[in-house]
């Protein structure tokens, strides 16, 4: 991570599903992306479950962004009736961020061609980052390896860094 981040930087992790809030189902994904966030450097939150209820799910979302530098759901993103996390996404952020999904969709499909169902997006809340990974706990490692290269040089912009100062190994933007 850039030295100018907060070491390290803060990550939440938000587990979006009714049977694992309920406790029907165990969470295997919130605990698999918390341990890839702690393996690339970040002191991690949670995970915390939520729901498949859109106003929840964007509640959790707006507070955790208020405090951490990112926050990351797993869950809810593909074309069930209750997956709503990309709604609860976009109602919160205020730019999307199409290449992470392009990415992980990417990564994904080399592994099974269901990765086309997904639905997930990323974007900015603040100065959050949001990134949304499937509920299925190798397509959440999957998705989030494809794009944590990206989240350093992203929370760095987000911090308030001139865009126009160059960050080694980073493209400039």
């Amino acid at each position: 991570m850039p030295a100018s981040l907060p070491q390290p930087a803060k990550a939440v992790v938000l587990t979006i599903s009714d049977s694992r809030t309920r406790g029907d189902r165990p969470d295997l994904s919130g605990p698999a992306v918390v341990a890839s966030l702690q393996a690339a450097g970040f002191a991690v939150e949670g995970p915390h479950l939520v729901p498949d209820e859109q106003p929840q799910i964007e509640a959790a979302l707006r507070g955790h962004a208020a405090h951490a530098a990112l926050v990351v759901t797993t869950g809810g993103t593909g074309i069930a009736l209750r997956d709503v996390t990309p709604e609860a996404t976009r109602a919160v952020c205020t730019r999307i961020l199409d290449g992470f999904a392009e990415r992980m969709r990417a990564a994904g499909a080399r592994r099974t061609s269901l990765a086309a169902l997904s639905r997930a997006v990323s974007g900015t809340c603040g100065r959050a980052l949001i990134v949304n990974l499937p509920g299925n706990p190798e397509g959440a490692v999957t998705s989030l390896e494809a794009v944590i290269d990206l989240i350093p040089h992203a929370l760095l912009l987000l911090s308030g860094a001139d865009a126009h100062t160059e960050t080694p190994g980073a493209p400039r933007t």
